[in-house]
């Protein structure tokens, strides 16, 4: 931190190639070895459609997102837009369901690494001591968060890239009639396989499902204040993390459903553990299992960065308890928050099994880009880089994609904003109180 740079602000330290990897490091985590089961069981072989429509609408919130991010380069992401451009309550309510939904998601993630790493047995004890570790790293300066994300993206990308020369392996083999589907099909799937939903309703349920392994990109934007040159790297460094993660996903999931077709990969509990099966590549599950698990601790690592950054936003407005707005002088990084996020996880971690929540997560997620859009299609002519057609088309998308979750999912959420609405009415009706 320079001398002319405030102790209550975040330092600017970050280049394209940190933002690129904190990016890729949310993105590429638990989602993409979780996610291709569930969809399959939505679109069956509709999957790539869904697949398509979802990449296209986190396309158009991903520039929406960049371009409101030039404009406000600060902690917050679409916290900060939704106030500055809508006004309170939908600054208010994109914060608050970022907060709590992904907070219940670093919990997720914590389980789901220790699930993929040890036995059952050591599962939750673990999943603290992961929480504890990476709140460490993220207290030694987001730099260090950078470090360790690009570290662990590598090695989640070149299993993958493995992943996928298996499924194709394994299709090549089928349809060359040397191997059947019926003989490679993994062990502990439930019997009869669960039914397909299909058609349109399926392929956006789907779509709805595997926005959830796109979201990450909003990272980069939650720590807006830490990026250089802001106006020109954030832009990029989205752009260059989206573009990545598109084509790992659209590769992963073909393989995925060449290999296994749509019923096996919509039975499957581990479905690229599963893929590498069916290629016969017994010596790969274990390598798979492993970075499935090593993923979700990047992911979570940068999370635990991006919903700090946000209370810290929040807080700065009085949304939150001030005290979560305390910048430690030498590192700059929001320590409070940090410690505050990190606490919570933990109390999640040990009092509940958060890991099906990823409906939950994406009704969150897509809410939060609802806001997003449309504090973009508010800006002037002269802040646009983007058609405000395409804003328009990924906030309608957001739309579409919140009503065709699970209905559970909705509830959830709708429930976790009313709790949040109700507590902001309380605290400021007692603020008034007190001005009187």
């Amino acid at each position: 931190m320079t001398a002319a740079e405030p102790h209550d602000r975040l330092a600017r330290r970050l280049g394209l190639g940190d933002a690129v990897a904190i990016g890729l490091a949310a993105m590429i985590g638990a989602g993409v070895f979780a996610v291709w089961a569930p969809a399959a069981q939505a679109a069956g072989a509709g999957l790539i459609v869904g697949l398509a429509i979802a990449a296209f609408v986190a396309l158009a919130n991903a520039a929406s997102t960049a371009q409101l991010a030039v404009r406000y380069p600060e902690s917050g992401g679409a916290y900060r837009y939704g106030r500055e451009r809508l006004g309170e309550w939908p600054g208010f309510l994109a914060g608050w369901g970022f907060v709590v939904g992904k907070t219940a998601s670093c919990a997720a993630m914590a389980l789901t690494a220790a699930a993929y790493l040890v036995p059952a047995a050591w599962q939750r004890p673990v999943a603290v001591a992961a929480v504890v570790v990476l709140v460490g790293v993220n207290l030694l300066g987001v730099t260090r968060t950078a470090r360790v994300g690009a570290v662990i993206v590598a090695v989640v990308l070149a299993v993958l890239l493995m992943v996928v020369i298996a499924g194709f392996v394994a299709a090549s083999a089928n349809q060359g009639g040397t191997v059947a589907f019926v003989e490679t099909r993994p062990p502990g799937l439930p019997d009869p396989l669960p039914p397909i939903t299909g058609g349109p309703y399926g392929i956006l349920q789907a779509a709805a499902l595997m926005f959830f392994a796109f979201a990450g990109y909003a990272r980069i934007a939650t720590l807006g204040e830490e990026v250089r040159e802001p106006s020109r790297t954030i832009p990029r460094a989205i752009g260059i993390a989206f573009g990545v993660v598109i084509t790992v996903y659209l590769a992963v999931g073909s393989a995925a459903l060449a290999s296994l077709g749509p019923r096996l990969l919509a039975g499957s509990a581990a479905p690229l553990v599963d893929v590498v099966a069916a290629a016969g590549w017994s010596w790969a599950e274990p390598v798979v299992r492993v970075a499935a698990g090593v993923a979700a601790l990047g992911s979570l690592l940068v999370l635990i960065a991006g919903i700090a950054r946000t209370e810290l936003a929040m807080a700065r407005d009085r949304e939150l308890p001030g005290r979560l707005a305390a910048v430690h002088p030498r590192t700059a990084t929001p320590f409070v928050a940090e410690l505050v996020t990190g606490a919570a996880i933990l109390v999640l971690v040990l009092a509940v099994d958060l890991r099906e929540a990823i409906g939950f997560s994406s009704f969150g997620v897509l809410c939060y880009y609802l806001v997003a859009n449309l504090s973009a299609i508010t800006q002037p002519a002269v802040e646009r880089r983007v058609p405000r057609t395409l804003s328009a088309a990924g906030a309608i998308g957001c739309l579409v994609l919140v009503a065709t979750l699970p209905p559970v999912s909705i509830g959830i959420g709708l429930a976790v904003f009313a709790v949040g609405v109700l507590g902001r009415l309380i605290v400021g009706g007692v603020r008034r109180r007190r001005r009187r």
